[in-house]
């Protein structure tokens, strides 16, 4: 068997095991998650919580675009990238960050209380709430991103005065 074919069979598998949980838990459909998550990667994973190890996946990039988030709304001690982003952005964009990062601490506390208080019923409604969440934080950063690059060249200036040690 290729190693091309062992994988097709592990995604196969994962689609399955998949398939019978989002009938019994009415879940999103595996490829709209995998889709944004890219769910996928678990199939190596050999579980009894399947929807735990989703959820995980779906944690690090919450996780990911919380902590580019916090750069973005308090700059300071980051990466000079971040500075030239929030000096692209109006005030529109602020508010639409600010919203998405309410949106993205919401979901952090849930998985907390999510890995100290885990139960199926629990994991199925983090991973219904927080796809719907991430729709909405997804559009909140397309817009932050389409405006900051329509900036970028207005409101970035190289100077010559940078500071190289």
């Amino acid at each position: 068997m290729t190693k091309e074919k062992k994988e097709e069979s592990k995604l196969q598998k994962l689609k399955e095991k998949y398939k019978d949980l989002k009938k019994e838990y009415n879940l999103p459909e595996f490829d709209e998650l995998n889709k944004e998550f890219s769910i996928e990667k678990i199939s190596d994973v050999e579980t009894d919580f399947l929807m735990r190890e989703i959820g995980r996946v779906m944690s690090d990039k919450f996780s990911s675009y919380l902590r580019i988030t916090e750069m973005m709304l308090n700059p300071i001690n980051s990466p000079i990238f971040v500075f030239s982003m929030v000096k692209a952005m109006g005030e529109d964009e602020k508010k639409k960050l600010s919203e998405a990062y309410k949106e993205l601490t919401k979901i952090e506390l849930n998985l907390i209380e999510l890995d100290v208080n885990f139960s199926m019923k629990k994991q199925a409604e983090f991973i219904i709430n927080s796809y719907k969440s991430w729709k909405e934080i997804k559009g909140y950063f397309s817009e932050v991103i389409s405006k900051v690059k329509s900036n970028w060249d207005s409101k970035h200036e190289d100077n010559n005065k940078a500071y190289f040690g």
